[in-house]
């Protein structure tokens, strides 16, 4: 069913895709929205939701696909819908465990992709025996699940999927997600359905761009580097010209390109962003720059205009520049410099009137020295910069910061004692305000398990953020990754293949038994050694 027109306004359709227990709890949500938007559950994962997604989308259409862990992030990379993902936050981590707890003294989280940054202050504040893994595709799922149940854990949470696996391991399996966050998720998503939808529409005013989102009061400090910031974008607001805006992760970049918006004369025009680095290169380029009818095999039946176009009149952010292919870099400079847009499969131009603002943790000049960057895009995007300063290098601002960021989290008023303030101070803060803004939630979240919870102090921080103590050893190399650590074999292939058991043993000696270490030494994952382990250990029977 087609997303509809109401007296009342746009009406979004939202395809959710499911294939788990967390189907119950979309719809349990659903009816909350009627009204808002059309949604419909689909209850197919993985390759069978591509092939049903791409079969419906020959004959019907939706505006925004919603759905969760390793199932959403499949889906990112192989379908042409916008992709709305569920994630749990601190609130939601703290009633899983609670429910856990139940269960197991001894719990099991484990996540897709990555670590949750709030585990080890949940770990300290419930004082439970917990055992964190992640995992990228099904087999690293079901061996996380089974190393688990193997340590003595009753109960595990995580997705959909990863409970499920545990229900048939025979110990409890706990949902990570909760109603409220499948709540956000649909705002999300009725939210960029509309942008999208009201962006396409032609280059009309936007009064949603004038909200508080594109106001230089976000830009929070008193610090002469940030009264510094709030000038060079007052001034560079008002001139048309392309802007590249650089800093390390989490220094805010987005928000700058937002108050950049707010300043200038476009304000009331559409601002849109597009993240070069989190859409799959075979999608980008459609995206961007948008495709005429049988363009490709799968196209949208009368094109799509690509999200160039659909800021027509405003402003375009792309951020991690860096990232986006060399042959779409070319395209790129044609629209900087023609300012007109070609759609793939078309013969004839778009004219367009855009203004483009570019962001980047990379050191572009270097890339472009290294044939990684077009050299002429490079010095076409760099005419006004802003260079934003690491948090480390303002170190005044963090306590308004950190309040500001409360606030909104609604942990509501607190005090911060000078124990606590001389130690987020000497922090470096490697993930900047960014990793500022997580602290806040985990303290948030606290203050709503410990209310009243008025006074922040050192010993607080300390069971929030354990990294606090140790400053020197996060103190990052700007514009640098982070060091892997390096195989100790000189064959990689060896080290994932066939290890050898001494080799294994001495690693855990001389690492005392922790596991990560141990596998980090040896290149491997830690999944990778726990299947060693076993086969060492069948091996001895």
């Amino acid at each position: 069913m087609r997303a509809m027109q109401t007296p009342d306004g746009f009406l979004p359709t939202i395809w959710t895709v499911s294939v788990t227990r967390l189907s119950s709890l979309l719809r349990d949500i659903t009816p909350e929205f009627d009204g808002r938007a059309h949604i419909e559950t689909l209850d197919v994962g993985f390759e069978e939701a591509v092939t049903r997604i791409r079969e419906r989308l020959r004959t019907e259409d939706c505006d925004v696909v919603l759905s969760a862990g390793s199932n959403g992030e499949y889906l990112r990379n192989r379908i042409d819908k916008p992709i709305v993902l569920i994630r749990p936050d601190g609130f939601d981590l703290m009633q899983a465990l609670t429910r856990a707890r139940h269960h197991s003294p001894r719990i099991g989280i484990v996540t897709y992709g990555g670590d949750l940054p709030a585990f080890s202050a949940f770990k300290q504040q419930f004082g439970l025996q917990i055992e964190q893994r992640s995992y990228s595709n099904a087999e690293e799922a079901r061996d996380a699940v089974a190393e688990l149940v193997a340590l003595g854990c009753g109960a595990i949470v995580g997705t959909g999927y990863i409970s499920e696996l545990a229900d048939r391991a025979g110990v409890a399996g706990i949902l990570m997600y909760s109603p409220a966050s499948i709540r956000r998720a649909f705002e999300q998503a009725i939210d960029l359905a509309r942008l999208l939808a009201s962006a396409r529409s032609g280059p009309r005013r936007n009064p949603a761009s004038s909200d508080a989102r594109y106001s230089l009061r976000r830009l929070i400090g008193n610090s002469e580097t940030m009264v510094a910031l709030r000038d060079q974008v007052r001034l560079y607001g008002i001139s048309d010209r392309t802007v590249l805006i650089t800093g390390e992760t989490g220094t805010g970049k987005e928000l700058v390109a937002q108050a950049l918006h707010g300043a200038s004369p476009r304000r009331d025009a559409p601002f849109i962003a597009v993240n070069c680095g989190a859409i799959a290169e075979s999608l980008l380029e459609s995206e961007l720059f948008g495709y005429t009818e049988g363009a490709f095999t799968g196209s949208r039946r009368g094109g799509r205009v690509g999200l160039i176009e659909a800021a027509n009149g405003g402003t375009l952010f792309l951020d991690e520049i860096g990232e986006m292919p060399l042959p779409l870099q070319t395209r790129l400079l044609r629209v900087l410099e023609e300012r007109e847009v070609l759609r793939v499969g078309a013969t004839r131009p778009t004219p367009v009137d855009v203004r483009v603002i570019a962001a980047t943790h990379c050191a572009l000049d270097r890339l472009a020295a290294d044939g990684r960057f077009r050299r002429d895009l490079y010095y076409r995007l760099n005419v006004l910069r802003i260079a934003l300063a690491p948090l480390r290098e303002h170190p005044d601002d963090i306590p308004l910061l950190l309040m500001n960021f409360l606030r909104a989290a609604g942990a509501g008023a607190m005090t911060l004692d000078d124990p606590a303030q001389t130690l987020l101070l000497q922090y470096a803060w490697p993930g900047n305000v960014r990793e500022l803004r997580n602290l806040a939630e985990r303290l948030a979240v606290l203050a709503h398990a410990e209310s009243p919870l008025s006074a922040l102090t050192r010993p607080l921080l300390l069971r929030c953020a354990p990294e606090l103590a140790d400053a020197a050893a996060s103190a990052p190399v700007a514009a640098t990754p982070a060091p892997q650590p390096a195989p100790v074999a000189a064959d990689t292939k060896a080290a994932r293949g066939t290890l050898d058991p001494a080799r294994i043993a001495d690693a855990l000696r001389r690492h005392g038994g922790d596991r990560q270490r141990a596998a980090d030494a040896l290149g491997i994952s830690r999944t990778t050694l726990w299947r060693h382990l076993k086969a060492m250990e069948k091996a001895r029977l």
